[in-house]
């Protein structure tokens, strides 16, 4: 009997790569337009090099580019950029088709959900906020708060704790398999991969299912628990 989906925040509940590329592409050509003078292609590509160097959630990535680019940061091109990305950001910072039915279907079946993330807590509370589904989810779980990522069993089992629930009663949703189906399928989760947030081509995710569509979801619940 499934009580509770765990789900990943980035690329499962939101497109985080298309948010990225929009708001960086902002940024570069309000630098230039502050009198920065780069390609700006190339800008794109070097600032998406920091970030998969240093990490998605580098908050320093703008004065990075510009000491590795111009070998000083000057702060109005810098103030440029960072207005504009976080413009962008928020302009584009969406959730995926089906998203929000998906969650209200399953809270009206009594279903528990939760969230399990590597991101920092600020950041994905942030993300929460803007989209509206703070209240949605409960508990919570970023790397802030088990010190541990993704695959770790560890914000897993902390998640099962804060759901009081057994590993056999969660299903776990994500879209890198190397980390949200191997991390969960440790602890004897049954798991979801979030094809339609794949990033990497994958062929063989080896979760329990795949899905093209969150909404998809609610099927396979309804069907466990139909048995």
């Amino acid at each position: 009997m499934i009580k509770a989906i765990i789900f990943d925040l980035d690329n499962t509940l939101l497109d985080f790569v298309k948010m990225k590329r929009f708001a960086v592409r902002a940024a570069v050509t309000a630098m230039n337009e502050a009198g920065l003078g780069v390609d700006e292609k190339k800008a794109f590509d070097d600032i998406f090099e920091l970030y998969l160097n240093k990490g998605w959630e580098h908050q320093q990535v703008f004065d990075d580019y510009l000491q590795q680019t111009t070998g000083k940061v000057s702060n109005k091109v810098l103030a440029a950029g960072i207005v504009s990305y976080r413009r962008a950001r928020e302009a584009t910072l969406l959730v995926y088709p089906n998203v929000n039915k998906t969650l209200i279907e399953l809270l009206k079946m009594g279903i528990k959900l939760a969230v399990v993330s590597d991101a920092p807590s600020r950041e994905a509370w942030m993300r929460l906020y803007y989209l509206n589904l703070h209240h949605i989810f409960d508990p919570v779980l970023t790397y802030d708060d088990s010190g541990s990522k993704k695959p770790s069993p560890k914000p897993f089992m902390m998640a099962l704790k804060k759901l009081n629930l057994s590993a056999k009663e969660v299903l776990m949703i994500g879209d890198w398999p190397d980390r949200d189906v191997v991390g969960a399928k440790q602890i004897g989760m049954k798991t979801i991969f979030a094809k339609y947030g794949d990033t990497f081509g994958t062929t063989d995710s080896g979760a329990d299912w795949d899905v093209d569509d969150i909404y998809e979801v609610v099927r396979i619940v309804k069907d466990v628990n139909r048995k």
